[in-house]
């Protein structure tokens, strides 16, 4: 019992996220400069920053789910790093005012970005270094946007309080755009100091959404 291990940053935390395997771990503290984002890993007790200088204030950094890759997101745009190479691979700009969120599809090849400024993207990396979708459908800033590792699902949380699910899928034919179709809106949560659903994460393996609000709530949807 008790912590196995305590992470020393240079600055307060934001977001966290692991790798696949498990053994990586990224963090985000976006005041701290050169090391905003910082990689450690569990096994070595050892971390690093794979930056020797800041591109703007990251918000988010999420790894690749198969490929050596780092999605990095500043307040406007999402840069895409090679971390053996240690290059950039692609930058999208994602029209938003100040990204609050992201995710990235199990397929490695779209992200979702939530934003500040009510704004839901959809980037295709194939497609285009510009959004391929944008949804407005929340009233209040998004705070979180999470694909489905399984199921051709993503949803949004945002300060209105409210959850939209999306069913979303992609094909394997690169000329087939993907599909976005509003499913259903979750209620639940309520907005409290004008704060509402800070987050949203999918069940690895089942239909089955959390989401957890300012209300000092965690909520379980099953078989959205």
């Amino acid at each position: 019992a008790g912590a196995r291990a305590v992470l020393q940053l240079t600055g307060e935390a934001a977001t966290a996220a692991w790798h696949r395997k498990g053994d990586y771990l990224v963090t985000v503290a976006p005041l701290a400069g050169a090391a905003a984002v910082l990689i450690h890993q569990v096994s070595k007790r050892q971390s690093q920053a794979p930056f020797k200088k800041a591109h703007g204030q990251v918000q988010v950094a999420r790894f690749h789910p198969s490929k050596p890759f780092l999605f990095v997101a500043t307040q406007t745009a999402v840069r895409v790093y090679h971390l053996v190479k240690q290059a950039l691979v692609k930058k999208v700009l994602t029209g938003c005012k100040w990204i609050s969120a992201m995710d990235v599809h199990p397929t490695g090849d779209h992200v979702l970005v939530g934003s500040y400024d009510r704004r839901v993207v959809w980037c295709d990396l194939d497609l285009s270094s510009k959004p391929y979708k944008t949804l407005k459908y929340h009233a209040r800033a998004v705070r979180g946007a999470a694909y489905h590792p399984r199921y051709p699902l993503m949803a949004s949380a945002a300060d209105d309080g409210r959850v939209h699910v999306f069913h979303a899928a992609v094909y394997s034919d690169l000329l087939r755009e993907p599909l976005i179709v509003p499913l259903k809106i979750l209620r639940g949560h309520a907005v409290a100091g004008g704060l509402g659903v800070l987050a949203a994460a999918w069940h690895p393996r089942q239909p089955w959404l959390f989401s957890a609000g300012a209300d000092g709530t965690v909520r379980l949807f099953q078989d959205v």
